[in-house]
Order: structure tokens, then C-alpha cells, then sequence
């Protein structure tokens, strides 16, 4: 599964090359998450926990494929790390500063889900023709 916007490189081109698709990019040192990503960590971390049981139900699979796609132990540990962090920072603030924090997340949260990813240029198809040829 691909990490959707929780990090914050600091040196992209440092990224070793042949790195697993999926979200890994949790275990670098240039990995960074803030308090509006706590829901999509939460959620992430479902996601883990969720297909680990799937595939450990799976009996059927091929060893090496249901390996590959079992999520670590040690990614699931980041990721409760990360989110131990965030909700740590929180409880540390005072009831001022965390009502302030949860609303200036909420306006972030929305404007990053009003983004209209611009994609690729499209070339539209010719509309058909919807009248016939009349006789002369």
C-alpha cells in the first residue's frame, strides 16, 4: 500500500534504489508526520492489522507470495510508535491549545481533501454524430 502524503522527505534522491512498493518510507530518517495525519495513520494501521489476519486465515497461498504481502511486525510498531507520538504531543498541550490544534486540523483536513489532483491531459473523444443524414 502506498503511504498517501504522511512523510515529508528531506532528501528524496537518497532512497535506495529496489525499495518495496509499499508504504516503507515509515522506517526512513527523513520520514516526518504531524498531528492532521493522526486519522490517516489510524486508519493505515487498521489497514495492517487487517491484512495481516487475512493472509494469516489464508491456508491455500503460496508461501512466498503471502510473505511478501504479510505486513511487519516492525511496520506495524512504527506505525503505533508514530501515532503514540502524536496522541502523546496532544494530551501534553493545554485545553486552549489542543481545542486550537483540533481546529486549525480540521481546516488543514479539508482543504487537503478539496485538492483536485490535476492528472493527465485527457484528449476527449469525437462526439458521434446524433443526426442522420437527411435526403436531399
Amino acid at each position: 500500500m502506498a503511504g498517501p502524503g504522511y512523510e515529508v522527505r528531506q532528501a528524496r534522491d537518497r532512497l535506495p534504489l529496489g525499495r518495496p512498493v509499499r508504504f516503507r518510507c515509515v522506517g526512513c530518517g527523513h520520514f516526518r508526520t504531524d498531528v492532521s495525519y493522526l486519522p490517516d495513520l489510524e486508519a493505515y494501521l487498521g489497514d495492517l492489522l487487517r491484512n495481516r489476519e487475512r493472509l494469516l486465515a489464508v491456508v491455500e497461498a503460496d508461501t512466498s507470495a503471502k510473505n511478501e504481502a504479510m505486513p511487519s511486525d516492525e511496520e506495524i510498531s512504527r506505525i503505533r510508535r508514530l501515532i503514540d507520538r502524536a496522541r502523546g504531543e496532544l494530551d501534553q498541550l493545554t485545553k486552549e491549545d489542543h481545542a486550537q490544534i483540533l481546529e486549525a486540523v480540521t481546516i488543514v483536513r479539508r482543504a487537503r481533501n478539496g485538492v483536485v489532483g490535476l492528472g493527465l491531459p485527457r484528449i476527449r473523444q469525437p462526439l458521434p454524430d446524433v443526426r442522420p443524414e437527411r435526403p436531399a
